[in-house]
């Protein structure tokens, strides 16, 4: 397997470390973008602030700045309405993955207290097949146990 070679250039390193490299430059075509040394095609949040900011304040069609920041339209409402919602902040793409637990929801961690307060000698490492049983959903004994210590640790910071 081929090793990722070092970013030469220290911004773009900084850049992609903060999740703000734009994966496409090559795609922008605004000429401010290809006349000055300042504006960075590589610097997804400031592409995405200038094509927002010449339909807001140059009246530029959306389709047109979009194509020429290498955007299409839906990417342009949302980065317009990420900008005035958060700020330059909101320009930054997301982290990738889940956002939350989407197998053990609360509705199967109450149940899985209520079976733990209802059986003292149960583990909560041994509520991953009877989870399965109940609810249909898969489950590592050890994340039944993180879980349940998270809400558990949640709960008696309140």
């Amino acid at each position: 397997m081929a090793r990722r070679r070092a970013d030469a250039d220290p911004k773009q390193a900084a850049s992609r470390q903060a999740r703000c490299l734009n994966p496409h430059p090559e795609h922008v075509r605004d000429p401010a973008f290809l006349a000055s040394e300042f504006f960075d095609a590589r610097d997804a949040v400031q592409v995405k602030y200038e094509m927002v900011r010449k339909v807001k304040a140059d009246g530029a069609p959306v389709t047109a700045a979009a194509a020429a920041f290498g955007y299409s339209r839906p990417a342009y409402y949302e980065a317009a309405s990420a900008l005035e919602r958060s700020g330059l902040e909101g320009l930054v793409p997301a982290r990738p993955g889940p956002r939350g637990p989407h197998k053990l929801t609360g509705q199967i961690l109450t149940w899985a207290e209520q079976q733990l307060a209802a059986s003292p000698g149960l583990r909560p490492a041994q509520l991953a097949p009877l989870i399965q049983e109940s609810f249909g959903v898969r489950v590592h004994p050890r994340s039944v146990e993180k879980a349940l210590a998270r809400r558990r640790e949640r709960h008696s910071k309140r």
